[in-house]
């Protein structure tokens, strides 16, 4: 298990009103709306979510960076968990046209209204039964989604991802904070996260629950 940044350079690029978001929206009620995980989450206003999650270009660097460090190639099987709209996953397609590629989430909004491209291979479907067979990817990748389970779905999400790749090829970003200043930004911030650790408590839970790949953390600073 090796600890590598892909997703710190986009997160980085925005710029939050952590206070704002507590102090100018009734954040129960926002976090509430945002958990149906429908349009006021993903195209909606700010204060539910992303106020709008179009494709932009924006992950075409991760999805190079990936390739790159897992030497990825066409004919390799590619699960997204989390997908959302599907936007890494047609970079990682534009990358390696030749790639089998998959995706689940449990927003059947962001499926619906996927990139054209992708709809195709994406599925309504929680990470912790994938319906995939053992050993059926190649690599497996997870964006900023599994820090919305409770202890106990995370734990079979883990143990999920290794039954189809045991191989360990795989890469979780996860929400994360390593001070209290992280962390109380964090708490201001999030709107869906139910699990917080530090990145050596993630590091603890990936290994317990058998976890073999590796993982990222985006901050909140």
């Amino acid at each position: 298990m090796a600890y590598i940044d892909f997703v710190g350079k986009i997160h980085n690029q925005s710029k939050r009103d952590y206070k704002q978001r507590v102090l100018s929206f009734e954040k129960a009620a926002c976090a509430k709306v945002a958990k149906k995980w429908d349009y006021d989450y993903w195209d909606g206003d700010r204060c539910y979510g992303y106020g709008g999650y179009n494709y932009d270009g924006r992950w075409r660097v991760v999805a190079e960076d990936m390739a790159r460090h897992y030497g990825l190639k066409d004919g390799d099987r590619i699960l997204d968990i989390g997908c959302g709209k599907g936007y890494l996953l047609y970079e990682l397609s534009q990358i390696l046209p030749g790639a089998v590629i998959s995706g689940i989430d449990i927003s059947k909004y962001a499926i619906c209204n996927a990139k054209k491209e992708i709809k195709p291979f994406l599925k309504l479907h929680s990470s912790t039964d994938l319906p995939y067979p053992d050993n059926s990817q190649d690599f497996v990748v997870s964006i900023t989604t599994l820090h919305n389970l409770q202890n106990f779905e995370l734990f079979n999400s883990l143990k999920e991802i290794q039954r189809v790749c045991p191989s360990g090829k795989a890469h979780i970003t996860v929400e994360s904070y390593r001070n209290e200043s992280e962390k109380a930004n964090l708490l201001d911030w999030q709107l869906t996260c139910e699990t917080f650790y530090t990145p050596e408590e993630w590091e603890w839970f990936f290994s317990i629950a058998g976890y073999k790949g590796d993982y990222g953390c985006i901050y909140f600073q």
